[in-house]
């Protein structure tokens, strides 16, 4: 069974933030032999393999921070967003377009809000050599060409035949602080992924490590899959990344991360989702707009390491809300897009139902820790509100290395028990006595095939206050089932509820979870 490992609420904010077998490797190395490790034989340049970013890392770690220099030169120091989006770069200059080869690469230009260097490497036959900036990359017009020298680059995208064999579409960016996000076949971009969180929601200002360099492997004609190295930096920690981006109906990064932290870090993020949820049918209080709902993303789904299948309705809270999901060995967890019609939207132009779907998969035992969900308040559509990471039991210790694999899986949806039936929408709305009715519907599984007149049970249960006349059908309009019950708050604030449909061969549907609050 899934358990709430704590619930915090923090004063309302008006700003909003933007199967391998391979257990988590703790290598009980003090950093100060790392000083004397050398971080490679060339450095950035020259010989390559995968151990060469981890070494840098390293090496990294066992010296003090130098924050990076962001001072661009006067021509792109006060560009504002138009000018910015002038900044285009030439599709004939993609990194191995006049190869043949199966995947390109295209680069951003520093500027506007995205001010950090980025530097990048191209590996080839054992070999790691610069990709260096030039203007002639860039198409600037309107815009007079700025007159700057190597400034490097922003970040970088990638672009593969998803949709059509003889057409290169844009598969994925890694573009600000260690933020990348990606598409797969028929969806557009939505929300993102991080390749680490620090102090996401706390008291504290968050630090967000930044990937400083990266290296792109030349892929084979016939590579299925593209390898991308990066080495990231922040006050706390470095690391190494290494990336296996695999496209296709599912759009697939196999990640094996390396932390070296400079000091403990006890509110540090593994695999951090983030994404976007303004309103939908649960939660339209105040909202006062033509479409039913605008989100990224509509759930927390979480496969425990019990094999408990959940699913966390999404809010946008009136306040800064934490929730925790108690786990060991985790299975997976993911922030998902579950409607996917135009009607569930009605917005031709953001196309809401093509976002992705990402599910992150543990390569190896996790141990214990949480599934950690942090809702922020947003007023707008633009800014990221909602996070999800994995939050290991024990602070990650200084001094040592420590690894974790994981395969990201940008998707439209993802299958754990096909037997069980999905949420597929929740409901609420006010019902007498001042009680609050809630409606869940479910499709799919075994609960499907159940006859009309099957009894299925509902089995709900809430933390604070009570819940009276629980009922299941099946919704003749739709061919699924509909679960429902009322809230009985009494002087609560806050319930934490949570519901299934079972018969007496055990579980029909996922567990639905949801935070009241008053």
């Amino acid at each position: 069974m899934l358990h709430f490992a704590r619930e915090v609420t923090v004063h309302r904010r008006e700003v909003v933030l933007s199967g391998l077998s391979l257990p988590l490797l703790t290598l009980v190395r003090p950093l100060e032999t790392f000083a004397a490790t050398p971080a490679s034989d060339t450095g950035f340049t020259g010989r390559f393999d995968d151990g060469t970013v981890p070494a840098l890392a390293r090496a990294l770690a066992a010296q003090a921070y130098r924050p990076p220099g962001d001072a661009l030169p006067p021509a792109l120091a006060k560009i504002g967003y138009d000018q910015y989006r002038d900044f285009r770069y030439r599709p004939a200059r993609a990194l191995w377009r006049d190869d043949g080869l199966p995947f390109q690469a295209q680069f951003f230009h520093r500027g506007f809000l995205f001010k950090d260097r980025v530097d990048v490497y191209t590996v080839h036959d054992g070999r790691a050599a610069p990709f260096a900036f030039s203007t002639g990359l860039f198409d600037y017009a309107p815009q007079p060409v700025p007159k700057v020298g190597d400034v490097g680059f922003a970040g970088f995208r990638l672009h593969a035949p998803i949709n059509r064999a003889d057409h290169f579409d844009e598969l994925c960016s890694f573009l600000g602080a260690s933020y990348f996000r990606a598409v797969a076949k028929g969806l557009n971009y939505g929300l993102s992924a991080r390749g680490l969180a620090l102090g996401t929601g706390e008291p504290a200002p968050e630090e967000f490590p930044r990937f400083t360099a990266f290296w792109l492997e030349r892929p084979a004609a016939d590579a299925q899959a593209l390898v991308v190295h990066a080495l990231l930096d922040s006050p706390s920690v470095a690391g190494a990344f290494r990336f296996a981006i695999d496209p296709g109906d599912e759009t697939v990064f196999d990640v094996d991360m390396r932390l070296y932290p400079r000091v403990e870090l006890v509110h540090a993020g593994i695999a951090p989702l983030t994404s976007m949820f303004e309103f939908d049918p649960s939660d339209r209080i105040g909202v006062d707009d033509y479409r039913p709902a605008v989100h990224d993303s509509d759930g927390l789904a979480m496969f425990n390491g019990k094999g408990e299948q959940a699913w966390r309705q999404l809010q946008n809270p009136a306040s800064l809300q934490h929730s925790g999901f108690q786990d060991a060995g985790p299975r997976g967890f993911g922030l998902m897009q579950r409607k996917r019609r135009y009607e569930d939207f009605q917005d031709a132009e953001a196309a809401y139902q093509k976002r992705p779907s990402l599910w992150v998969e543990p390569l190896g035992d996790w141990g214990e820790g949480e599934v950690h969900l942090v809702e922020i308040p947003t007023a707008d559509e633009y800014h990221d509100n909602i996070v999800a990471f994995w939050r290991p039991k024990a602070a990650i210790a200084a001094g040592t290395e420590h690894r974790w694999r994981y395969r990201l899986h940008w998707c439209r949806d993802h299958a754990w028990k096909p037997a069980l039936a999905t949420v597929s929408a929740t409901r609420i709305g006010a019902s007498h006595d001042g009680a609050r009715l809630v409606v869940v519907d479910l499709a799919g599984g075994r609960l499907a095939k159940l006859a009309d007149d099957a009894k299925p049970r509902v089995d709900a249960a809430a933390s604070q206050g009570a819940l009276r006349n629980p009922v299941a059908y099946r919704n003749a309009d739709t061919g699924g089932w509909r679960m429902s019950f009322e809230l009985h708050p009494g002087d609560a604030r806050v319930s934490e509820l949570r519901a299934r449909l079972v018969d007496d061969q055990g579980p029909l549907t996922e567990t639905w979870l949801y935070r009241w609050m008053a």
